[in-house]
């Protein structure tokens, strides 16, 4: 059995890597900033981790009520995608590939998020989770269940 195999590169269709280590995401909460966006220090925790085959990103919320957590940069204003670009500039200039991890936070939210109505989610069932805001680990809150034609308008909204 080759036991090195793990550092061997891989390619599909669309992607080489340069061996099939891959970092899975890992919500940082540094985003904070009236923009929510990524910072130099978002760029300098994933240049450091280059050297894997394939890094996947912290959570990006698409839209503003797909936030859940406070401090995760989204990516769905200028000054967020301006900010993912140097992440992705920056890992592309240590040789690395980088994929961001798209999320809407659905039942997984707070209301504090959303100007205080409740989170929009595909059904009106109160999650058995916590989630990170401006006062600490807080319940998640009661969400509302999203219309078809509001299940549209996210779908768009990943697009």
């Amino acid at each position: 059995m080759d036991t090195n195999v793990l550092f061997n590169s891989l390619k599909t269709d669309t992607v080489k890597l340069k061996n099939r280590i891959v970092m899975g995401p890992m919500t940082r909460n540094r985003a904070n900033n009236k923009a929510e966006a990524p910072t130099e220090i978002h760029a300098e925790y994933y240049a450091q981790r280059a050297s894997a085959g394939l890094i996947i990103t912290e959570g990006a919320p698409v839209s503003k009520r797909a936030r859940g957590y406070l401090y995760t940069p989204g990516i769905y204003s200028q000054a967020q995608i301006d900010g993912w670009k140097n992440v992705t500039d920056a890992v592309h200039e240590k040789g690395g590939k980088i994929f961001i991890q798209l999320w809407h936070c659905g039942r997984v939210s707070h209301n504090w998020f959303h100007n205080g109505a409740p989170p929009l989610a595909p059904s009106a069932l109160k999650a058995d989770s916590k989630v990170f805001t401006p006062n600490g680990f807080e319940d998640v809150s009661m969400p509302r269940e999203l219309t078809k034609a509001e299940i549209a308008g996210i779908v768009q909204e990943f697009r």
